[in-house]
């Protein structure tokens, strides 16, 4: 059989462009892979800092065997999570008590999405950015109510509900903050939100002015992470363990994970909404322009944005651990009269008033 000089030449292209889009469907996988081992490493590096932080408040030593300074005790935990035995309650709805921790973990991930570390570094710059994380992050309680139902115990039954209740109460509140900055930037693009805070440098921060909805937003962010003094849906005192009573092992573990992921999440978008995100100027970039390093800028910019985003979340998250060792826990009652009828207003009030702004200046 002899083969035409023409067809080899037609085999070896076709066979180098499917080798080519092999390779640039691997590249494509690598930000999301890199983001997923970063968002690990931030979840290990928050657990270190709430265990030190809050042996300091308590005038305690915290972590220190595991590893220098105990940094590797977050690991340790994790391990012997991993490897403890999964119970299932005999009795219980196996599939939903296996899916439960599955819709939380999954549901925030997708959260992350949206939310852009630096300038241009961004997985997805969507027009509905913001509204997209609202309604991501209301799909997580669902996971939670459905973990406590499928428990068959009455105990994690009603932590689920109060994590459904909790979540309803605050999610309204913390709707009507991200759309008066929304109003305020003329987006609903987390990239766009930023940029607009940009004009002033510091003085550009939506902190100065939405200093209400920022106070809204802080407080409703932390009951929506569930975080004392808003953890009533997992407070052991009156509810065992709450929707995570009958789980053991790596599922145990996934919850663990939500509550810290949940908090990284609302501290990365109080950095976009109100502190500027990765707005900062460095005065020695005209020393690269100076030499025409343009690609040297571009890396720099990156890398300084995505340090300065996140020295601001951080700084919530020191706030938030302060407070959980500082105030002690509400009653039901009390979390749903703050955000029904102190909140709630409060945010409606300020959105209002952020519209009649905005008409006036038209």
């Amino acid at each position: 059989m002899i083969i035409d000089r023409v067809e080899v030449e037609t085999i070896n292209s076709f066979s180098k462009s499917e080798l080519l889009k092999e390779v640039y469907g691997l590249i494509w996988i690598l930000p999301i892979l890199t983001l997923l081992l970063g968002i690990t490493i931030e979840v290990l590096v928050i657990v270190w800092l709430e265990r030190e932080i809050s042996a300091s408040i308590q005038q305690r030593i915290g972590p220190e065997y595991a590893g220098p300074l105990g940094l590797l005790q977050a690991i340790a935990d994790g391990t012997k999570l991993l490897f403890k035995e999964d119970i299932l309650p005999s009795r219980g709805d196996i599939p939903l008590f296996s899916i439960g921790p599955s819709i939380a973990v999954i549901s925030i991930l997708l959260s992350f999405l949206v939310i852009p570390l630096g300038y241009r570094f961004v997985l997805a710059d969507l027009s509905i950015g913001v509204f997209l994380w609202i309604a991501i992050s209301s799909i997580a309680p669902i996971g939670l109510l459905m973990a406590g139902y499928s428990s068959n115990n009455k105990y994690s039954f009603l932590g689920g509900l109060r994590a459904a209740a909790q979540s309803i109460s605050y999610e309204i509140p913390l709707t009507f903050c991200v759309l008066a900055i929304s109003l305020l930037s003329n987006s609903s693009s987390t990239v766009d939100i930023v940029e607009a805070q940009s004009k002033y440098g510091f003085f550009g921060w939506n902190l100065w002015r939405q200093p209400i909805g920022f106070l809204v937003f802080l407080i409703s962010s932390l009951a929506e992470c569930e975080r004392l003094p808003f953890d009533l849906p997992e407070a052991e005192e009156e509810l065992v363990a709450g929707y995570q009573t009958e789980y053991s092992g790596i599922k145990y573990g996934l919850f663990y994970l939500v509550s810290y992921l949940n908090l990284l999440v609302s501290s990365l978008f109080v950095t976009i909404l109100y502190l500027g995100g990765w707005n900062f100027s460095i005065p020695y970039i005209s020393f690269f322009e100076f030499f025409q390093m343009n690609k040297m800028v571009g890396i720099l910019e990156m890398t300084m944005g995505i340090f300065i985003t996140l020295t601001k979340a951080y700084l919530f998250l020191f706030i938030s651990i302060t407070i959980r060792w500082t105030l002690p826990r509400m009653r039901m009652d009390q979390l749903l009269n703050l955000g029904w009828k102190f909140l709630l207003p409060i945010s409606l009030g300020n959105l209002l008033l952020t519209t009649s702004s905005q008409l006036v200046s038209l």
